[in-house]
């Protein structure tokens, strides 16, 4: 034990004798380990952020809007647009065994919004009681919309957040009225806020029943059914089954509006599904690209730590060669190169470790929650896993290639080295 405590006092003596060059070489391996750790650290930020913004419109949402369709069935020419209506939305509710919920909708940007004290803009939304089961809608204060509100034709509201503070700033207002031009509207509600950052629409949005919106406003035009929706929003059976799921709803609207479904210049349509997917893979892609540059960093620092290991064994073979001559074996003259090489790997590593993670803390208090589209950097413990690895791997070749080169020696050859 006394033996090897000596050889760690050695060790430390090396590298302080030596502080520039034993700093600098530090310095490259945790500026390597820290930029993995932060790359890939913000890759997984973006990627987070943006599955975030996904999931605020809900869980395995697919939208599908009214298109345009060709005059003379089998033609690309003369196309005209068709509109969704609540007989589409119920045939989707009995026809298509792959989708477990779906509901329809209206959004007015066009409708004025005033109380006794204030007045706003936000768009006006017609909604069925499911609405907030497929898109994310929490309620706050008061209630959300109910099946007997549809049923009655109330004229109900409940507002966003932010519709709500330019409406009544500073004053209650569920149980009060805002005027939806011209027709007044008692407050039953008020919506959590959604989503984070200055992104403000959704909180500006207010709900009414779909029933009373086809009532007082419906959607304006030439040809327009009397039961026209803007918009059919539905969730497949499972994640896996939207690709199914859509061609169900593609089959049933087509049938009833009589073109080939087919077509896919007929719809409009979102499926937020897909699109997870889609950018999870380009945040893949990313996280390999920003890990790959991470660990070419590391790789030329832990070259330069070989490079480094091997000058000084060139530059004490008269001390090891004295030192063996003594009695010093192999085995010792080894141990200390190589415990050498560890520490420089290990300590700068450990330093670049929590050089990361305290610049990644000190992001996350600086942004908050995060803002739109983005989440703060976050040690992602593959990447964190990666970089102990690759360390282990750096600081044995680092250390055992000119440890071994040192013990090889002869004595006789090494003082003989000017």
């Amino acid at each position: 034990m006394r033996r090897f405590l000596d050889i760690v006092r050695q060790v430390f003596e090396a590298i302080w004798a030596h502080k520039v060059r034993s700093f600098l070489t530090m310095f490259g391996i945790a500026w390597g380990v820290a930029s993995l750790l932060l790359l890939v650290g913000l890759g997984e930020g973006f990627r987070s952020g943006n599955q975030r913004g996904l999931a605020e419109f809900g869980t395995d949402v697919i939208m599908i809007f009214g298109g345009n369709i060709p005059s003379v069935p089998g033609q690309h020419t003369g196309l005209h647009p068709y509109k969704l209506t609540l007989g589409d939305l119920d045939a989707v509710h009995t026809q298509a065994p792959h989708v477990r919920n779906a509901t329809g909708l209206i959004n007015r940007g066009d409708l004025k919004q005033v109380s006794e004290f204030s007045s706003a803009g936000g768009p006006v939304m017609g909604i069925q009681a499911n609405f907030p089961e497929i898109r994310k809608l929490p309620i706050d204060k008061g209630r959300g919309l109910r099946a007997e509100d549809l049923a009655l034709h109330r004229l109900v509201v409940v507002l966003g957040q932010k519709s709500n503070q330019l409406l009544f700033p500073g004053r209650p207002s569920v149980g009060n009225f805002v005027t939806i031009n011209g027709y007044r509207f008692e407050v039953i509600g008020i919506a959590e806020k959604i989503g984070r950052g200055n992104n403000s629409n959704d909180n500006q949005k207010v709900y009414i029943p779909l029933t009373t919106m086809m009532e007082l406003f419906p959607i304006k035009g030439d040809n327009i059914p009397k039961d026209a929706i803007g918009s059919i929003q539905y969730q497949p059976a499972t994640a896996s089954q939207n690709e199914t799921a859509k061609a169900e709803v593609h089959r049933i609207i087509g049938q009833r509006h009589d073109f080939n479904p087919l077509d896919p210049e007929a719809f409009e349509e979102w499926d937020t599904i897909k699109s997870s997917r889609s950018v999870g893979m380009i945040f893949t892609a990313m996280d390999v690209f920003l890990g790959g540059v991470g660990i070419v960093t590391l790789a030329l620092g832990a070259v330069g730590i070989i490079n480094i290991m091997l000058v000084t064994v060139s530059e004490r073979t008269k001390e090891i060669g004295l030192r063996k001559a003594l009695g010093a074996t192999n085995r010792s003259i080894m141990t200390q190169f190589f415990l050498e090489g560890m520490i420089l790997t290990g300590t700068s590593g450990a330093i670049g470790i929590f050089a990361a993670a305290g610049l990644m803390t000190f992001l996350t208090a600086i942004t908050g929650q995060g803002v739109q589209g983005f989440d703060p950097p976050k040690l992602v413990p593959w990447s964190a896993a990666m970089a102990v690895a690759s360390l282990t791997i750096a600081g044995i070749v680092a250390g055992l290639y000119p440890a071994y080169k040192a013990a090889m020696l002869q004595p006789v050859e090494a003082l003989r080295k000017d």
